[in-house]
């Protein structure tokens, strides 16, 4: 069946010619089975359905590189405000380990960070989250196109007095999680959805073994996957590494060979260049760009902790692949977008060092390049039909000199009417047509009042969720 979007007031369409998205006013898009099969003026073929595009923007769904759905919506309220001085104001080593979502609540936090991100026009998400029952069924529940990436590890994290961090081996243990996930991938890609991939996803640098960093990128590479890991991510990290072996973290993932051009940097921040973890070299910004490796870049949840990248639009200019993603709540690509262009220019006093036109790359054809895809992230026939419908006539996209700046700087989700994956639609006027987002918002809210209440037992001093998170306002 053949859908036709007819004379669309704006088309952001794909440039073979120059490998890059043009405006192309006044003009059609087609889809049968899930593909485009038309982008440009005076669609003549036939067509099913027609769908008038007057005061619409179509465009490319969003590429989400990284991502964790399972566990983050959860944290909304307890984590906007936390650092923990100790660990230079990161909040993996204290507040990652006590404030975890219990089974019943996963579901739920899956549901909201999926909504979050339809709405915000995602179509495509790398979920990066440890295997949990019914894990795929419920991505395909979605609609939505995902890559799962079951996360593996050799040791766990924990302090036990707020300044230094432990960790308990168990290779064993990393390694028989790894074939597991690997198990999963499989299954992912024989779901019958045919929206499921996988990517190879060892955890943190740091908490995994170097036979479990090499085994897991040959597995990646032998099934012609990506690999992301989160790497360079604080400055605790950062000096743990250079500890163990006397490498940055960026230099030790050099050193054992598993930079490429499918492998992907969650988050790269503290480089050997960067002011808070100055080295002896200056050389990992350009180990990332000669070897084709992706930054997965992820600013929001940083920006809280005082802490961002120095900049995205140096990292561009260094020749780096640039993805985005969302990492916690609230999961919303549009906002992340907004806020990683306002860092980079502040963080290089320069409001040059990143254009509109770099920041709408990394979240389309940056993401879909890092998860070795040609068939997403841009609208030329042939690509899958995941596309974004914008509705320009909205208020706060008015006036629209460049929509795409409109969009991105003012009215955000506001502005996103209709969503696309795969032909099929799973946003309609605003409302996800997939999932009951209310209802699974309501279900997170009662969920966390059980997380809070296990906090003390979890935390290394006992203290209480309030206590941690105090309240933005006393209670009279």
């Amino acid at each position: 069946m053949t859908t036709l979007i007819r004379n669309a007031e704006m088309v952001i369409a794909w440039d073979a010619g120059t490998k890059s998205h043009v405006y192309m006013p006044d003009a059609d898009v087609a889809f049968d089975g899930g593909a485009l099969t038309f982008v440009g003026r005076n669609y003549t073929g036939a067509s099913d359905e027609v769908i008038d595009g007057a005061g619409k923007m179509v465009m490319p769904g969003l590429v989400n590189i990284h991502s964790h759905p399972s566990s983050e919506p959860m944290n909304k309220g307890l984590t906007d405000e936390v650092g923990s001085p100790g660990f230079y104001n990161s909040s993996l080593y204290e507040y990652l380990p006590i404030y975890r979502a219990d089974a019943e609540a996963v579901p739920h936090c899956v549901r909201v960070a999926l909504s979050e991100l339809l709405l915000s026009g995602v179509t495509t998400l790398a979920d990066l989250s440890m295997a949990h029952p019914g894990w795929l069924d419920l991505l395909a529940e979605a609609g939505m196109r995902v890559c799962i990436a079951p996360m593996f590890r050799s040791a766990r994290w924990s302090t036990k007095n707020g300044h230094l961090v432990e960790y308990a081996w168990d290779e064993a243990a990393g390694e028989k999680a790894m074939t597991e996930a690997l198990a999963l991938i499989e299954r992912a890609e024989q779901h019958p959805s045919g929206r499921l991939f996988g990517m190879v996803c060892p955890a943190q640098i740091d908490t995994c073994s170097e036979s479990l960093l090499r085994d897991s990128h040959a597995e990646a590479k032998a099934r012609g996957v990506s690999w992301q890991i989160h790497a360079a991510q604080s400055v605790t990290e950062f000096h743990e590494i250079t500890r163990r072996h006397g490498y940055t973290p960026i230099g030790w993932l050099d050193h054992l060979g598993l930079l490429s051009e499918r492998s992907i940097i969650g988050h790269g921040i503290f480089l050997d260049d960067h002011p808070s973890t100055p080295w002896h070299t200056k050389t990992d910004l350009a180990r990332l760009a000669e070897t084709g490796t992706t930054v997965a870049h992820c600013p929001t949840v940083f920006a809280r902790r005082g802490i961002t990248l120095k900049d995205l639009g140096r990292y561009r200019r260094a020749g780096v692949n640039l993805g985005l993603g969302t990492d916690t709540y609230p999961h919303n690509m549009l906002d992340e977008m907004r806020l990683a262009a306002y860092l980079a220019r502040t963080q290089a006093n320069d409001p040059r060092t990143l254009t509109s036109t770099d920041l709408f790359t990394a979240a389309t054809i940056g993401g879909a390049r890092a998860l070795g895809r040609d068939d997403i992230g841009r609208l030329a026939p042939g690509c899958r039909a995941d596309l974004v419908l914008v509705d320009i006539t909205h208020p706060m996209m008015r006036p629209a000199h460049d929509p795409l700046r409109s969009l991105i700087y003012a009215a955000g989700d506001r502005a996103v009417r209709s969503v696309f994956v795969d032909g099929q639609k799973v946003v309609d006027n605003g409302q996800v047509l997939t999932m009951d987002y209310p209802a699974a918002a309501a279900a997170l809210h009662e969920a966390q009042k059980r997380i809070k209440a296990r906090v003390p037992n979890l935390d290394w001093d006992h203290r209480s969720a309030e206590t941690l998170s105090p309240p933005t306002l006393r209670t009279a």
